[in-house]
């Protein structure tokens, strides 16, 4: 049995997705490969107290990559599923890095 707090696992800071936390008021979370949109918006509006618009969710594939090393050895990134939470018009901004420049 998971709680709801479960379902989120972190925030994911990239270049794209500070540019949709700044301009488009989205924020970009990994999930739980079991979460659902209605999983994810409950988890959000309980622990930030926000009303959410929309959530999508995204499955990114796995990757195969190699070794700096020695450039035989394969790796694997494993498949992880990502949600993209838009925040209702007029609601406060998520606090998730304050302080960070």
């Amino acid at each position: 049995m998971t709680t709801e707090f479960n379902v989120l696992i972190r925030p994911m800071v990239t270049e794209k997705s500070s540019y949709q936390s700044g301009k488009l008021n989205q924020y970009v979370f990994k999930v739980q490969n079991h979460a659902t949109r209605t999983m994810v918006k409950e988890a959000l509006e309980h622990a930030f107290d926000v009303t959410i618009a929309r959530v999508n969710i995204v499955n990114a594939p796995a990757k195969r990559g190699r070794r700096a090393r020695s450039r035989r050895l394969l790796v694997r990134r494993p498949a992880y599923k990502k949600a993209i939470v838009t925040l209702a018009e007029g609601s406060k901004p998520l606090e998730i890095f304050e302080g960070v420049q």
